[in-house]
């Protein structure tokens, strides 16, 4: 197999490119070095052509020959007569399977590694920190400090007042648990890892919510996983495409996101949940149920899927802090039957030995108050958003969405406009969005039309992002797709 690059798939790693000093191409060459340079392009790799790769970036053909140009002259890229423009076997072996490793880095944080201060970046969710998680860092050096200063293991299973603490968190809300099903990790996204690393290699087949979160999506595609999408309707995941999956595929994992879907922010009902507790119990597939992107609430939210699950389904329980009380502690979870999270716990020591025990002991103050936490967040949360539909309504009246239930964000549909050609021009008026194929497993180009549109910002910072979403959004109205000047940053 020939190892390739699409153009969409470049466009999507290369984010904001264009910020920065020096000549259009200088920033484009800049741009395509630092992903040779982390990996997510490797040796032999097959580059677009230039007149492909122009028109996708709204830039000349002049521009990407250049960029072209002072790669090869560094020794980053080669050209050879009938086999395009590649990059250097300098650069690092060539797999004869022609797998491209690294490929998969998530084009979502591309700009969690750039200094963009010109820049409104959409791309993740932001989670201020509310005043409780202050309360509790105070709480902590006054009162645990000492005791956690002469404790000298990892835990890596999680401070056992933590683990005790998540079981309550979790018996209190309908789901019965122990300590000894729990397992504390850094963040949410390493409980993915874990659970990704213990049930998938290559070719593993995988059932997916589509559209759904690009950042786990990934996770499992570096597992080698091969994904089975599935849609869905205003009550989840459709359980009926899940059980024609199930019987075509047998897939090795089901991985959804009941409270909230992440993008659409639609909350699964009590009843689909049962319905894949059952499926689980029936079939013996494993289910992972991602509950960490929520943010905005639904008063009536359900318990989750393992609490309407039967007592032999394998329900691995997934959560944090992060998109409750701050993006900067990086603590989650999971939950698992015993036997599941002791082997989780084993890939755990493999990763880090354990999580930091200062977030730890604040996560401990923050689960105590975590109702009122949350709902401080959903408040929040709710204000945002109220402002964000207005001001969108008054400024791009074309652009289409249903209220989420739940979560940080909504999945515009632009009728009409291609998300891709729309995030080159909402770049050059400085905003980095997140075009729809983005948010998908299938492949394919269903979601072209849709964005995803965080709305956790300040007021001010929220009226910026979308004068700046409606300027590009008519001059792509008026002019189409054609070049434009990625140079010019709106500030």
């Amino acid at each position: 197999m020939d190892p390739s690059r699409t153009v969409a798939s470049l466009v999507d790693h290369l984010g904001a490119w264009t910020v920065g000093d020096g000549p259009l191409y200088r920033r484009l060459a800049t741009g395509l070095r630092g992903l040779v340079g982390q990996g997510t392009l490797t040796a032999g790799e097959r580059l677009p052509s230039e007149r492909a790769l122009a028109t996708a970036l709204r830039v000349s053909r002049t521009t990407v020959v250049a960029a072209y140009d002072a790669l090869r002259s560094d020794g980053v890229l080669d050209s050879r007569r009938g086999s395009g423009t590649r990059v250097s076997a300098s650069v690092g072996p060539v797999r004869s399977d022609g797998w491209v490793p690294g490929s998969h880095a998530n084009p979502m944080y591309q700009n969690l590694l750039r200094d963009t201060p010109k820049v409104i970046s959409v791309a993740c969710l932001r989670t201020p920190a509310l005043e409780a998680v202050a309360e509790a860092v105070r709480e902590v050096v006054h009162h645990d400090l000492p005791a956690l200063m002469a404790d000298d293991t990892y835990h890596p299973r999680g401070l056992p007042v933590l683990r005790e603490a998540v079981a309550d968190h979790y018996t209190s809300r309908g789901l019965p648990t122990t300590p000894d099903q729990i397992v504390v990790t850094t963040g949410a996204h390493q409980a993915v890892v874990l659970v990704s690393q213990l049930y998938l290699r290559e070719g593993s087949p995988v059932v997916t919510e589509d559209p759904g979160f690009a950042g786990c999506l990934d996770l499992m595609r570096d597992r080698g996983a091969c994904f089975h999408p599935v849609s869905l309707d205003g009550q989840g995941i459709d359980a009926n495409g899940v059980r024609r999956a199930v019987a075509e595929h047998a897939p090795h994992l089901i991985y959804t996101m009941p409270s909230y879907h992440n993008p659409t922010g639609v909350l699964m009902s009590a009843a689909r949940r049962r319905e894949l507790g059952e499926l689980s119990a029936r079939y013996g597939i494993p289910i992972l149920e991602d509950n960490a992107y929520t943010g905005m609430r639904a008063p009536d939210e359900p318990p989750p899927i393992a609490a309407h699950a039967p007592r032999e389904a394998e329900v691995i329980t997934v959560d944090s802090l992060s998109k409750v009380g701050w993006a900067g502690i990086r603590l989650g979870w999971l939950r698992a039957p015993t036997e599941i999270a002791m082997r989780l716990s084993r890939r755990k020591v493999l990763a880090d030995l354990g999580s930091p025990l200062l977030d730890q002991a604040v996560a401990v103050r923050l689960l105590r108050g975590y109702d009122a936490l949350a709902a401080r967040r959903s408040e929040q949360l709710t204000e945002a958003l109220d402002r964000t539909e207005r001001l969108l309504r008054a400024s791009v009246p074309s652009w289409e969405w249903e209220r989420p239930a739940g979560g940080g964000a909504l999945w515009i549909r632009m009728p009409g406009a291609d998300a891709r050609e729309f995030a080159q021009v909402a770049l050059s008026h400085g905003v980095e969005i997140m075009a729809g194929p983005v948010m998908t497993s299938s492949g394919g180009e269903r979601f072209a039309e849709y964005i995803r549109l965080p709305f956790a910002y300040d007021e001010q910072t929220l009226e910026e992002l979308v004068r700046r979403l409606s300027r590009a959004w008519r001059e792509l109205d008026r002019h189409g797709p054609a070049v434009a000047d990625p140079a010019r940053v709106v500030v």
